[in-house]
């Protein structure tokens, strides 16, 4: 006889519940996470906060003159009074190169800044930034000139013997984008006389004026591209090597440098960054008084007059015949290819007068 099925104890039927009870509440939870997660599937994701760089302080951008700190310190009372006048925050980039600065204001870390021709035309041009004034000087003149500074003794002291014997001499430079430091000297000098400054010379250092002048001076250079401007500063700085040098060559005047102010700015804003500029060192009475001191300290500056983009054109024709006589000396395949450049060079000269006409606020 088959014994009788046993029935199962009090505990093991609580087991058995308690199983069942676990095994129904994953299978819920389950069920809720893929309800949840289709649901978050089908729904937009929210987008990421956007901070609006308009809102924030306005980033000035200082060309190199002398070095980084030094060119700062010159502008900080100046970007001061500016801050309080257009009542926004202003901040200051002060860098090493001419290189450093254009990259920033590629990457649009700039909003305004202090430039010269060349690298003013291409903040405008390439439809970042908008001219709204031009510095003047205390001599008066609508422009500076670039310099060519040789030391007094002998053998490396005569124009003549540099434009012979260019390898000879070592040189010390302006960076590509420096109208005076680079751009006139190639332009109205070595290229007439078959001289390319990046292949001519025994050597050459880079740097702003200030270094440049002071390696000729401590004969670690033998000439040294510069302007009247930068040597009139240099002059009062550093009396004693100063002494030790000579001016071998001058150029044509140059446009001196403009302010710019970033393109997506409201006209109101850039109005009120013009008004500022135009009134600052004009007043009477202690204030004027002081204004006209930092004036002084920057560059030598009478103060500013009102500009639109229409003031880079000399920069764009400085430009243009610059990359029209590079291309004329220029070695090339055949005579197709060097017509193909010039006009590319005639198209590209036409755009950019074409967006300098550009003068609405």
């Amino acid at each position: 006889m088959l014994d009788p099925p046993m029935r199962a104890g009090p505990m093991s039927f609580a087991s058995e519940m308690l199983a069942s009870l676990r095994r129904f509440a994953e299978f819920s939870a389950a069920v809720l996470r893929a309800g949840t997660l289709a649901l978050l599937t089908a729904l937009p994701l929210a987008a990421p906060a956007q901070v609006n760089p308009l809102d924030g302080p306005v980033r000035f951008g200082i060309l190199p003159l002398g070095g980084a700190f030094e060119s700062r310190s010159d502008w900080d009372p100046l970007l001061a009074e500016l801050s309080r006048a257009i009542n926004r925050p202003v901040s200051v980039l002060s860098v090493n190169s001419y290189e450093a600065l254009e990259q920033a204001i590629q990457r649009d870390e700039v909003d305004m800044a202090f430039l010269s021709g060349k690298m003013a035309l291409d903040a405008v041009t390439q439809r970042r930034m908008k001219v709204v004034a031009q510095v003047v000087r205390h001599d008066g003149l609508p422009g500076y000139r670039a310099l060519l500074l040789s030391r007094k003794a002998p053998p490396f002291n005569s124009l003549k013997n540099l434009l012979e014997q260019p390898d000879r001499w070592r040189l010390a430079r302006g960076e590509k984008q420096s109208v005076s430091g680079f751009i006139v000297p190639q332009l109205q000098l070595f290229l007439p006389n078959h001289i390319a400054m990046e292949t001519r010379f025994r050597s050459e250092i880079v740097g702003t004026h200030q270094a440049t002048a002071l390696a000729v001076a401590n004969n670690e250079a033998d000439v040294a591209t510069n302007n009247t401007a930068d040597f009139e500063r240099f002059k009062t700085r550093f009396p004693a090597e100063t002494e030790r040098l000579q001016v071998l060559w001058e150029s044509d005047l140059i446009p001196h440098a403009q302010i710019v102010v970033r393109r997506e700015y409201t006209p109101e804003l850039r109005k009120r960054v013009q008004a500022f500029l135009v009134a600052y060192g004009r007043g009477k009475g202690p204030r004027g008084d002081a204004e006209r001191v930092v004036l002084k300290s920057l560059h030598d500056l009478a103060g500013f007059v009102a500009a639109d983009n229409s003031s880079l054109q000399p920069a764009a024709k400085l430009a243009y015949q610059l990359a029209k006589q590079n291309a004329m000396t220029a070695q090339w395949v055949n005579d197709a290819a060097r017509e193909a450049r010039l006009q590319r060079i005639e198209s590209g000269y036409a755009e950019q007068v074409s967006v300098l006409k550009d003068v609405s606020p």
